[in-house]
């Protein structure tokens, strides 16, 4: 399973166990119109740091704006931080 395929899962997911409608998931939504308040955003990046076994938040100067820019932020950890 991909990357963005796992990260959308995680999102769906968390959106149903929280009773949340999420939009959705293009490139362009911006994480903050996806319908998720913050509390399930924070249970998906700590599932995330669970299933991928790294916190890419950690180290960044700005947050994602985009679901496409959080995706590629997970994508392109790994390869940077091994």
């Amino acid at each position: 399973m991909s990357v963005r395929a796992v990260i959308g899962d995680m999102f769906s997911q968390v959106a149903i166990e929280q009773q949340r409608t999420l939009a959705q998931l293009s490139d362009s939504a911006r994480l903050i119109e996806l319908g998720l308040d913050s509390l399930s955003f924070a249970l998906v990046v700590a599932r995330l740091e669970d299933t991928f076994g790294f916190d890419p938040f950690r180290a960044l100067d700005q947050f994602p704006v985009t679901f496409g820019e959080f995706v590629e932020l997970y994508e392109a950890y790994p390869l940077s931080h091994q």
